[in-house]
């Protein structure tokens, strides 16, 4: 009776370990474009709620989201590309250095930050207790998310409980001071504009003015890292006109995305999402009206 006690407790134990251990991996997952290693560093999975979605319809509620509920998650990249290592966003930063440590990377070996905007769940690993955690990295903004965030005007077109976050983009901009690298970007078309080789910068505005998206070349292979174009994948792939209640400006958003669907769709290029649960990357391919999302 002992033995089987102590061989249930044993396994028991194992069980839970085994759980611990699978939701940690679900933080970090590799995969290569060519001869660039991409990393996966989510600040974890989570669940949204239909609250947050504009546009819908029951019908369509019930059948893509029927318990009123969708996975999410929040995700930062490392690109390690061309001899540097990158980060696409920075995530909340809460669980960021644990991971970047997982994987043997030491916050001073980051050479560049690329940020998709500067809602503070892409920027929130930058600054730790506002000290700079990437004391060697330049942080490239695109001028005009820049521009937004900096701007008193419209600070204070914001709703109350929104203007933190201005704040919050503001202390990133001061902290880093001459790391900051502006560039423009131009829309989604035959030829990207690179920030930096083999990286280039792509218009994505809706979600706010600036948001930028990044593409990686390497060996004839392509990722777009999309940033926040969707936000609740069980749904706006079907239905791509589902906006969000977090996009400044919903239907400029709607017609980003459906662009972009369509191009990823009709060029086979791989894409990344920091709200898109793991392993957060995958292919797109067209299906009737809307498109549907296979993760790798």
């Amino acid at each position: 009776m002992k033995f089987l006690l102590k061989l249930t407790l044993m396994s028991t134990l194992l069980s839970i370990a085994n759980q611990s251990f699978a939701q940690e991996e679900k933080n970090i997952f590799k995969y290569m474009v060519g001869d660039c290693e991409v990393v996966l560093l989510s600040d974890g999975q989570s669940t949204g709620n239909a609250g947050i979605l504009v546009g819908t319809t029951p019908s369509m509620l019930e059948k893509c989201i029927p318990d009123g509920t969708f996975p999410n998650a929040y995700n930062a990249f490392l690109v390690k590309i061309q001899g540097k290592n990158i980060l696409i966003d920075t995530g909340l930063g809460s669980n960021l250095f644990k991971n970047l440590e997982a994987i043997n990377i030491n916050p001073s070996q980051i050479d560049a930050v690329l940020i998709t905007h500067m809602h503070g769940d892409h920027i929130g690993g930058l600054l730790q207790n506002g000290q700079v955690m990437f004391p060697n990295a330049d942080i490239y903004i695109s001028q005009q998310e820049y521009n937004y965030w900096t701007s008193d005007e419209a600070a204070e077109k914001a709703p109350e409980n929104r203007r933190g976050g201005f704040d919050q983009a503001r202390a990133v901009v001061n902290a880093y001071k001459d790391k900051v690298k502006l560039f423009e970007t131009d829309a989604l078309n035959g030829n990207v504009k690179e920030i930096m080789p083999s990286v280039a910068a792509i218009a994505a505005p809706g979600h706010t003015p600036g948001h930028t998206m990044y593409m990686i070349s390497s060996n004839d292979q392509k990722m777009l890292f999309w940033g926040d174009l969707t936000h609740a994948m069980a749904i706006q792939m079907p239905y791509p006109d589902v906006a969000v209640t977090y996009d400044t400006n919903p239907e400029q958003a709607i017609e980003t995305r459906k662009k972009v669907l369509d191009y990823v769709s009709k060029n086979n290029i791989s894409i990344a999402g920091m709200h898109l649960p793991f392993p957060a990357m995958g292919t797109i391919t067209s299906k009737g009206t809307g498109y549907v999302f296979e993760k790798f």
